[in-house]
């Protein structure tokens, strides 16, 4: 009888300026930051889901395709702050709700219906204390984004169309698991599914 194969699972605070890869155009490239350089990850680890360089936050990672395949289906909320440039008001919070127009691929789409709300800044969370700009350049806001969706860079395209460009964008919930873990720590996952 074939021996099961057992897979690994991981959660990860991904930090600003990573990319969520292991390697880039078949390669390990020393002017990339990549996840293996936060820990010895296992042969066949991969990302479920990606954040982008620029993005920071709950990651999730897998051996197990099926358990990648599962994560990224509309079934998990995706729960994102967003820092803007500006202060978001009701009205925009209220279209990103209803779902707007973005580019993808080329063509027009309608981003799905979501939720959205204004917050406060996120003190709460173990993120990283980082100014994004000073205070000469305008105010700024957070809202809270959830979408069951995850098209390239959707996010920062959606406050983009309403007026309010991503200046930070944080993952901070995937399904029922929440960002816990200090900025760039690794929680090995035991049990044979993350959630």
């Amino acid at each position: 009888m074939p021996e099961i194969k057992k897979h690994h699972h991981f959660i990860l605070h991904k930090p600003y300026g990573y990319l969520s890869q292991f390697i880039v155009n078949g390669k390990k490239k020393k002017r990339h930051k990549l996840l293996g350089d936060l820990y010895d990850f296992p042969e066949g680890t991969m990302a479920i889901g990606r954040l982008d360089r620029d993005s920071e936050g709950l990651l999730l990672l897998t051996t197990d395709g099926k358990v990648s395949y599962e994560v990224l289906s509309n079934k998990y909320e995706k729960e994102y702050y967003v820092q803007v440039d500006g202060i978001i008001t009701k009205e925009a919070i209220k279209q990103l709700k209803k779902g707007i127009e973005i580019g993808f691929e080329g063509k027009k789409y309608i981003t799905k219906s979501c939720k959205a709300s204004l917050i406060e800044d996120p003190k709460h969370l173990p993120i990283e204390n980082r100014r994004i700009r000073d205070e000469r350049h305008g105010p700024v806001s957070w809202a809270s984004i959830t979408l069951t969706e995850g098209k390239f860079r959707q996010v920062r395209k959606m406050t983009a169309a309403i007026g309010f460009p991503t200046l930070r964008l944080i993952r901070v919930r995937i399904g029922d698991v929440k960002l816990s873990h200090k900025v760039g720590e690794v929680q090995v996952v035991f049990s044979d599914c993350i959630f």
